[in-house]
């Protein structure tokens, strides 16, 4: 047997290897926990835990470095990481980018909770800035309404319901009658904490930083890359304008 051709042919076989993202297109990575209702249900108070929600956001950090994106989105147990057009880490293979991005978010998210958590991955593409806008307006949108029925189904539990009694009541019901439900038990949504009901952004900032030259024995100021955390972000046109002004922020070299 031919060794050459032998690995030839199983190499060939490998049917996926070769996909790559659509070269000048936007990408975004979104990570999902995988099976973390039963994950979350004994270690972590519902309908959300700060504790939770900081080990998330230090997974989002995890693959912003990793990856080398440009924005990380997220909410509940998923995570959207951004990258821009002229982006080509892994030459931009599919199978590379979906499972380095899984196991990234796992490892991080188990090392830091001392538990073993498992992420899924997809990849999203547009290529056009205003379907990058549409799509995390779209995640947002996913967030205020899972917030809204975290909050109502945890709500009615704890008042005694069961989770079967509790998603029957929910079932169908309008955001008036949600919002009213949770203000009849001393709960206003629009007071809850803005991560809560809009996600948590994470992007880099340049910082300057004032020092001294020894050598020229002058004053300088230095500029410095370094990683937000925005827990405050803004909703529906303001969150559209601040996305915009992110990809506003890549070289045209990239986009075109």
């Amino acid at each position: 047997m031919d060794s050459a051709d032998f690995e030839a042919r199983m190499r060939r076989l490998e049917y996926f290897h070769g996909v790559r993202t659509l070269p000048g297109a936007w990408v975004v990575i979104r990570v999902d926990g995988r099976s973390f209702t039963r994950l979350t249900a004994a270690r972590f108070e519902k309908p959300f835990d700060p504790a939770f929600h900081e080990l998330m956001v230090g997974t989002a950090r995890a693959l912003l470095e990793d990856l080398h994106g440009l924005y990380a989105y997220t909410e509940s147990d998923e995570i959207s990481i951004l990258f821009p057009p002229g982006w080509d880490l892994f030459d931009r293979e599919v199978e590379k980018l979906v499972s380095i991005s899984a196991s990234v978010a796992s490892a991080a998210f188990s090392l830091a909770s001392q538990a073993v958590a498992h992420f899924d991955s997809r990849i999203w593409m547009g290529a056009e800035r205003q379907q990058v806008v549409d799509y995390f307006r779209w995640r947002q949108a996913d967030a205020e309404r899972c917030g809204l029925n975290g909050w109502c189904h945890w709500m009615l539990v704890k008042a005694g319901k069961s989770a079967v009694e509790a998603n029957a009541i929910l079932a169908g019901k309008s955001v008036g009658f949600k919002n009213e439900l949770l203000f009849q038990h001393g709960v206003n949504f629009n007071d809850l904490p803005v991560w809560q009901r809009r996600g948590t952004g994470l992007h880099w900032e340049r910082q300057e930083k004032p020092g001294f030259n020894p050598k020229e024995g002058r004053a300088v100021v230095t500029t410095r890359r370094r990683l937000r955390v925005d827990e405050g972000l803004p909703m529906k046109d303001a969150y559209a304008a601040f996305i915009q002004g992110l990809l506003d922020t890549v070289d045209v070299d990239q986009v075109n």
